[in-house]
């Protein structure tokens, strides 16, 4: 008796040193649902923000720079839809410390290895803050200073000669980086995101012409095509833009159909934008919700069900997630559609977020926790489970054009307060990535000759050690 009393004891101690698998369960139709499970997923988030081997470096995660841009949207958001600010001043620090040298997010200790894109999603980042109001920070280039810094850097490297391709931007900024040779959908579809956000908030029609541009040159090519409304991942300069990688990523359909939302409310129901928007979404409601799963469930289609997303491809769903709630305040008459599918999407998540101590996985569909963790699968639900409380805003669904909701991001002619310096990034440091020459075939053949010159010096040692040896 005395033996299966101890046996008793030491299961019982040892249970309570497993973490316990509960899920987050969601109602959609609560608010403080809602809130709860963002809650959760925001305090595991900066957790693993929290204790990462960079943490001396505000705003920079481990092996990568971008997610920090991702991440700290995600965070304004959740500070915007459940009013809890204690993550506040971290948001504040690491979005201001990663503004770089030039107030434009291309910081010198990162810039050699940065892409458009990058420095992009750390833009996007700044842009949300300027819309949910989310406060500048005293004696700091303000967050449209910063975000107005970069746009104006992508302005100094859009193309427009014919051997590179017309337009566009290059995925990489120089010729030692694989993605020197690419215009890719993210870079230019994150570029009219931000043109199309600035011409809205200002209301400079510089900044719209901008995004006319960059929507118009994308569909010359083979990223975009209208017709059917399909969006491929990116397309070579070397073979003059006439190939495409045809993989499906829903941050690429994102990108644009953001844009195009807010292209529609700054003209105030164009059809161009219109018809933008319909076809986008259409794209995404058949794609990125399938049916087998219900059609309410986001799905990153090309790697969630087989779990081979990379932490990058992870993030895709909390960005969609994200912008699926705005356009639903900017464009009104989508508004029902999109909160259907953000309600299913946040339950789903929930399901998944099963692991021990609640930590969820990749895959929304499966509702049995799949068995990945990190921080990117915690940004991805904290942004769904923060986003869907966009369904407790006046419900406006019109087939027509009417004004946004009173929730939707500011302008600054509704309440908009962050200062406006259209020469943002201009005229600090003067730092910009220098404009390197292409890599020629007498370049390659001279790092051939010199690659085989050092091989037979490097054997001719490592004999000479060997027989050397032998004596």
């Amino acid at each position: 008796m005395r033996s299966l009393v101890t046996l008793s004891f030491l299961l019982g101690q040892l249970l309570l040193t497993v973490p316990l698998a509960t899920a987050i369960t969601v109602n959609a139709n609560d608010l403080n649902s809602l809130k709860s499970a963002a809650e959760t997923a925001a305090a595991s988030a900066v957790n693993y923000y929290n204790n990462r081997e960079s943490k001396l470096i505000p705003g920079k995660f481990d092996g990568t720079w971008w997610e920090g841009g991702a991440f700290f949207t995600f965070l304004i958001n959740y500070w915007h839809w459940t009013g809890d600010s204690q993550y506040n001043d971290l948001v504040t620090t690491g979005l201001s410390w990663q503004g770089g040298e030039d107030n434009d997010f291309f910081p010198s200790n990162y810039s050699s290895y940065l892409g458009n894109d990058d420095q992009e999603f750390w833009t996007l980042a700044a842009l949300t803050a300027v819309e949910q109001k989310f406060p500048d920070n005293p004696g700091h280039p303000s967050w449209l200073e910063l975000a107005q810094g970069a746009f104006n850097d992508f302005v100094n490297r859009w193309e427009t000669d014919k051997a590179s391709c017309g337009g566009g931007l290059r995925w990489q900024l120089y010729p030692t980086l694989a993605g020197y040779d690419s215009k890719n959908a993210i870079s230019n579809g994150a570029f009219f995101q931000i043109a199309a956000r600035l011409a809205r908030y200002t209301s400079n029609q510089t900044y719209a012409d901008w995004a006319e541009t960059v929507w118009d040159w994308s569909m010359t090519t083979p990223l975009f095509d209208n017709k059917t409304w399909t969006i491929y991942d990116m397309t070579r300069i070397s073979k003059d833009c006439k190939d495409q990688d045809n993989m499906q990523w829903s941050y690429n359909y994102g990108s644009y159909v953001t844009g195009a939302a807010y292209m529609y409310n700054y003209t105030k129901g164009d059809t161009k934008w219109k018809d933008g928007v319909d076809g986008l979404l259409n794209t995404i409601w058949y794609t990125f919700f399938p049916q087998q799963y219900g059609g309410s469930i986001l799905d990153e289609v090309a790697c969630d069900p087989i779990l081979t997303c990379n932490r990058d491809q992870v993030c895709f769903k909390g960005l969609m997630a994200n912008w699926l709630s705005t356009i639903a305040l900017i464009v009104p008459y989508t508004y029902s559609t999109i909160i259907a599918k953000l309600d299913g999407s946040a339950v789903a998540a929930g399901l998944q977020c099963s692991g021990p101590d609640s930590a969820c996985g990749m895959q929304w569909f499966n509702s049995t926790y799949d068995g990945t963790s990190a921080i990117e699968q915690e940004m991805s639900a904290l942004s769904i489970f923060s986003n869907t409380l966009v369904g407790f805003t006046s419900k406006n669904a019109h087939s027509s054009y009417t004004p946004p909701s009173p929730a939707a991001p500011v302008t600054a002619d509704t309440g908009g307060n962050s200062t406006n310096n259209p020469t943002g990034g201009q005229s600090t440091s003067g730092y910009h990535p220098p404009k390197l020459p292409a890599i020629t075939a007498g370049d390659r053949a001279g790092a051939a000759i010199l690659t085989l010159v050092f091989s037979c010096a490097w054997i001719g040692m490592m004999v000479w050690l060997v027989v050397g040896g032998a004596y």
